[in-house]
């Protein structure tokens, strides 16, 4: 494979901005060698969030739908390009851009109650525009295809936690606590267990929603858990909250807003003004709901995938109330670090992924994992939109 530089986009369930991360990618030894070169966040303003939450309800006009999709890629070809320019890496030295998209829609099991219901995806932000205003090839919409194949489209991550991550003497799960939280559950290279992955529940997207509700949208995350940690879990509560049946599904599985998403925040404050919790009891449970369900599953793995390590990314990891829940769940031989302990920016490891997906992708080698998403066989995700090209005349 050639070597190249790769930019990866990445906007999550949390609608909090974009992720942008620059990285060399080469082949040698048999192995895939990366270098993360620069990393950052564009927050998105609050109208745009707003919009963009708004696009997730069923009865948005198409026209609207379809209107974002062209807009959304215009901003997040921008908002590259004032990145790298602020980064001092040379634009020209840009040989692929690979977009993950704004996931709007994931329903990746269905009722089949109509000839034309199959399960679906849409991830908007459209590559087309992005390589026209970028002049760079850019490669995009990786669920599809994985979806085509029989799989759920999610979780996708896990193809490259095992790929770069997999030790040869300790099993390890990695975990990613973004808007919704999964896991990766790795045993140790030499074991027979399979890989398994799949999202766990809420992330940060219940919390989150709490916290503007409680400060009237003057704040939009619990930062490093403050709020929670001046509340008291309400443990009857938090045990009816674990009888959601996505808790108890069997996997694979992935979820986002169609089950957590508004209708489950506005019941939930309800639910929890009923048990006479404070707000910051509010806040509190939910960010043990998202802890326990997280740690339920881990516990699971902790013997026959010979777990000593679980490793965390995501926005998630700068709750210290949520780190803290987990830790207290999990046995004692089971140490939580996060991807910061071996040399991954927490913030940056989904834009890295799409940025590898991409690579592989378009030098046409497998970039799936069927054992994580239930797909029929491996493929080679994304779309791709060719840069620019000369033509003589």
């Amino acid at each position: 494979m050639n070597a190249m530089r790769v930019c990866g986009l990445m906007s999550g369930t949390s609608l909090d901005g974009l992720d942008i991360a620059i990285v060399d990618f080469s082949f040698a030894n048999n192995q895939i060698q990366h270098d993360l070169l620069y990393f950052k966040t564009v927050s998105y303003e609050e109208s745009l969030k707003s919009e963009l939450h708004s696009l997730m309800n069923p009865m948005t006009p198409l026209r609207t739908v379809s209107s974002m999709n062209m807009y959304l890629g215009e901003f997040f070809a921008d908002e590259l390009q004032a990145t790298i320019k602020e980064s001092t890496i040379d634009f020209e030295s840009i040989d692929l851009i690979s977009s993950h998209g704004q996931t709007i829609w994931h329903e990746p099991s269905t009722e089949k109650d109509s000839v034309y219901t199959r399960p679906n995806t849409m991830q908007i932000g459209d590559i087309s525009v992005i390589a026209q205003r970028t002049g760079k090839t850019t490669i995009g919409d990786f669920r599809t295809r994985d979806m085509a194949a029989g799989g759920q489209g999610a979780p996708l991550v896990p193809f490259a936690d095992q790929l770069l991550f997999q030790s040869e003497e300790k099993g390890r799960i990695l975990l990613n606590i973004g808007g919704i939280a999964n896991i990766t559950v790795l045993a140790p290279a030499q074991s027979e267990e399979e890989v398994i992955a799949y999202d766990t529940g809420p992330g940060n997207m219940i919390i989150d929603a709490c916290v503007a509700k409680y400060t009237n949208g003057q704040k939009t995350y619990d930062e490093s858990g403050m709020i929670a940690s001046t509340g008291k879990v309400n443990r009857e509560w938090l045990n009816d909250l674990m009888k959601h049946d996505y808790f108890h599904a069997d996997i694979p599985k992935t979820t986002g807003r169609e089950l957590f998403g508004t209708a489950y925040v506005e019941k939930l404050w309800r639910d929890g003004e009923k048990y006479n919790c404070s707000h910051a009891d509010i806040i509190a449970t939910a960010t043990m709901l998202t802890a326990t369900s997280i740690a339920k599953e881990i516990q699971k793995y902790g013997n026959t995938h010979e777990i000593k390590e679980v490793i965390a990314s995501g926005g998630g990891v700068h709750n210290l109330t949520l780190m803290s829940y987990i830790t207290e769940q999990l046995p004692a031989r089971i140490s939580l670090l996060t991807s910061e302990d071996i040399g991954v920016n927490a913030d940056a490891k989904e834009a890295f992924v799409f940025a590898l997906l991409g690579y592989l992708g378009v030098q046409k080698q497998p970039n799936s994992l069927p054992v994580a998403t239930g797909a029929s066989m491996q493929t080679i995700m994304g779309k791709i939109a060719w840069g620019n090209l000369e033509v003589s005349r």
